[in-house]
């Protein structure tokens, strides 16, 4: 449990007293009872659990979390403190407000729907967020409850039976989960691993040999180089890769988001029980044939630490270990956990302290070290492994790259993801003789997409109270762009506003009217469909035919974030010959309000000059595009006459980085 949970909502089952929140509405003795009614049981207190059980009290129900271990908050608050976000403005709702008192509080100013979002930020501040809302709303959390089994009663769930004994009740359940237990529980139809790209009618899905997160030097596998008859080294699979696009039932590796920082006080890299520097050997022949690193991110989040990933083709994934994790049975699960922790430790260890290592790379890994106040219940480090893919259910509609795309848009839409195709490695395998990483996907998106409320609830006649807005219906590729935090936020508190919808009408949710439920959903500010238009804006896109140029510019869809099919770069070259013109057909001449957008990225300028010609002449402003990526970024209101005689143009000279080139937007002010 964080350590900054300490308020009156927490409860543990099987040994420590129960203490309830004011304002429940059920009372301690109902709370501790061995039963528990409410009318929305939530399974997992992640983040998306969180917010599922707030809807509800917001709504005016009764809502418990039944959390099968220890810790409150999922990956947000477990060291993923760098938030994967592609368009940060379309996030909405819940999710937005979360956002929004992370700000605050780093301010130290009231909350306002006017408060920006800070999607960047410490554990411990991301805990005592969700400390608040869950104080507030008066959520009781159940710890360490995992399920035992479900009780049904035809197509529908009436409880939840934890290892304990608790029954808890309810016309309403929502896994929210990174494993999917309770859907499978229930006997929802579910999938694990690759489909074929066959399947869907996909390109990207399966199996992936590309370029991203490999092996950039020649690294011999075996135990003895030049041996096949030695055997591999650890981690590498003796198996033939398949050909690209071969479905089969692997997974994207995890890990765990370390807090790492380079205060005094930090804590020093332990060295774990079971280290073996031989399976960190392939790593070592890596470092000797010349790869100097990174070997781990660093990122920052503030208050000198870092959210840390992984990184390069041997960092803190541990690939092909997790396999089995998916539907493994809870003891098996804590195995593998273990077994993770062991790897990353060791590997930070390794990297620090093993003399066949360069000095550099031992030099460099010492100075950092675990931040000596996060995290402090478990010796510093994240308590929850990154489960980046486990079950996803089939339902009536499956959510595929289509949808990522914008080949398709559901019109069901429950809420916006936006993030990159991304999938980590899968496997490590043999090529020619050399060791090679396959599984690694990085595929920008147009832009937000919509998520169709199919795909967080069960086919008709499967469970009719269950949503599943987590492990919801997709393929691996699709889940790849949708499977981010403020994702599982947004869908989350849909899922719960469309249960009090079900609890209101007596219907399954598979029947819940949609048409209402959007309603509802964006009175209380989810954003529903993108680009959220302006009346009588006028959009310049890269593609549009008021756009010249001079110079080189490259399309591209690597960043995510972007307006209509891509953006143009200038390739980091050619600065000050390189330019790019927004010129609008504006139909009256009045004050209109220019916006420019472009996707961010750390190689991104940031000092790009922006020329505005308007009718008083010509005003130059500076925009910083390593930050505010796939937003609207105002470059203030001027007087324009009607036609085209105003521009948005974008310069190159003296820029320090790469120069996007997406679109322009003038709205009449």
């Amino acid at each position: 449990m964080s350590s900054a949970f300490t308020r009156r909502h927490l409860f543990r089952l099987g040994g420590a007293t129960l203490v309830v929140a004011a304002g429940t509405g059920l009372g301690l003795p109902a709370l501790a009872a061995g039963t528990v009614t409410v009318d929305l049981v939530v399974y997992g207190a992640t983040s998306a659990g969180i917010m599922a059980a707030v809807q509800m009290r917001r709504l005016g129900g009764t809502a418990v979390i039944v959390e099968p271990g220890s810790h409150v908050g999922g990956l947000t608050t477990g060291g993923l403190g760098y938030t994967d976000s592609g368009t940060s403005a379309a996030i909405g709702g819940l999710a937005g407000e979360f956002y929004r008192r992370v700000y605050a509080r780093y301010q130290g100013t009231p909350v306002t729907p006017d408060s920006p979002m800070r999607l960047v930020f410490e554990p411990h501040v991301a805990a005592e967020v969700f400390d608040d809302l869950l104080t507030e709303h008066a959520v009781p959390v159940y710890l360490d409850a995992p399920l035992a089994t479900v009780e049904r009663a035809g197509d529908r769930i009436t409880g939840l039976v934890t290892a304990h004994g608790q029954l808890f009740t309810g016309p309403m359940f929502v896994d929210a989960t990174y494993e999917g237990d309770l859907m499978a529980a229930a006997g929802v139809s579910y999938t694990v691993g690759r489909e074929a790209n066959t399947a869907y009618g996909e390109t990207v899905n399966g199996v992936q040999l590309r370029g991203e997160h490999q092996f950039t030097r020649p690294v011999d596998p075996y135990v003895v180089p030049g041996s096949p008859a030695s055997g591999l080294l650890p981690g590498i699979s003796a198996a033939p890769v398949a050909p690209n696009g071969t479905g089969d039932d692997r997974i994207q590796a995890y890990n765990f988001r370390m807090c790492l920082t380079r205060d005094a006080g930090r804590v020093p890299f332990p060295q774990p029980a079971g280290y073996d520097p031989a399976d960190y050997e392939l790593l070592l022949r890596y470092v000797q044939a010349g790869y100097p690193g990174p070997f781990f991110t660093t990122q920052s989040v503030g208050g000198g630490k870092t959210d840390s990933n992984n990184t390069g083709a041997f960092s803190t994934d541990f690939i092909a270990a997790n396999h089995a994790y998916p539907t493994a049975t809870r003891a098996q699960r804590q195995a593998m956990v273990a077994d993770h922790l062991t790897y990353q430790q060791g590997l930070m260890w390794f990297l620090a302290n093993d003399p066949r290592l360069p000095a550099s790379v031992r030099a460099g890994t010492v100075a950092w070290g675990l931040a000596a106040d996060e995290f402090t219940a478990t010796g510093n480090w994240p308590p929850q492994l990154y489960v980046r893919e486990a079950r996803r259910m089939v339902s009536a509609y499956v959510m595929t790259e289509r949808d990522c795309r914008g080949g398709v848009r559901a019109a069901d839409s429950i809420g916006l993801a936006s993030y990159t195709m991304d999938s980590h490695n899968c496997q490590r395998v043999v090529v020619n003789g050399l060791v090679k990483n396959e599984g690694d996907v990085q595929v920008g998106v147009p832009g937000p997409y919509p998520v169709s409320y199919r795909s967080v609830v069960p086919a008709a006649g499967q469970c009719a109270n269950l949503f599943v807005p987590v492990c919801l219906s997709a393929t691996h590729i699709a889940y790849g762009s949708i499977r981010m935090e403020p994702v599982f936020m947004i869908l989350a508190q849909s899922a719960a506003t469309a249960a009090k919808l079900a609890i209101d009408a007596g219907v399954p949710v598979q029947q819940v009217d949609v048409a209402a439920l959007q309603a509802r959903l964006r009175a209380d500010g989810q954003i529903l469909a993108w680009p959220p238009t302006v009346d009588g804006e006028i959009v310049v896109d890269n593609k549009s035919a008021g756009v010249t140029r001079a110079g080189v510019w490259v399309g591209s869809t690597a960043i995510g974030g972007y307006w209509g099919s891509d953006y143009e770069h200038d390739g980091n070259t050619g600065k000050g010959v390189n330019r790019l013109r927004f010129t609008p057909s504006l139909p009256t001449a009045g004050s209109w309000a220019v916006h420019l957008r472009w996707t961010a990225d750390p190689n991104r300028a940031g000092n790009v000059p922006v020329d505005v010609v308007h009718g008083g002449g010509v005003t130059t402003r500076v925009v910083d595009q390593r930050t505010s990526g796939g937003q609207w970024v105002s470059l203030g209101t001027y007087q324009f006459p009607a036609g085209t005689a105003g521009s948005v143009l974008i310069r190159t000279e003296g820029t320090d980085g790469y120069v996007v080139a997406d679109a322009a937007r003038f709205v009449p002010a």
